[in-house]
């Protein structure tokens, strides 16, 4: 597969490997964080168990509606989430956890299945994903 099909965010965040896997497993902190600045989300189905259905919708800031479809391939408390997209556009998320001194380093990376429509998305992906992990901390930061 081409590095032309994946993008890679990385951070270190200053809160713990558990309290970030956290903010994955439970659905009401999640759907305050997931997706761009200015998104909000619907969650209809979620199962964070490892083949766990997780569907929903995004809606943007000009109120358009995006539903999709994931799975929960992997869980890994504390470590590793591997969500899978099985909708368009079909990708592959996998978040890694290591716990470093001042907290947790994040690597954040998403792998599509046509690197042609990586390409595509390109210029609106990369942003997002940093954006979803500045929405990230501030949830965390905002938990008790």
């Amino acid at each position: 597969m081409s590095n032309d099909a994946s993008f890679r965010t990385e951070r270190t965040l200053p809160f713990s490997p558990q309290a970030v896997y956290n903010a994955f497993a439970s659905s009401d902190l999640l759907a305050t964080w997931w997706g761009p600045e200015g998104f909000t989300n619907e969650f209809q189905t979620f199962e964070f168990k490892e083949g766990g259905r997780w569907t929903f919708v995004m809606m943007g800031p000009d109120g358009a509606r995006y539903p999709n479809q994931n799975v929960f391939t992997e869980l890994e408390p504390a470590s590793r989430v591997v969500i899978r997209h099985d909708c368009q556009p079909f990708f592959t998320l996998t978040v890694q956890l290591t716990q470093v001194t001042d907290g947790t380093h994040l690597r954040w990376q998403q792998v599509f299945d046509d690197t042609q429509i990586a390409q595509t998305v390109k210029a609106m992906v990369e942003p997002a994903n940093g954006q979803n992990l500045d929405r990230l901390t501030r949830a965390l930061i905002s938990q008790p």
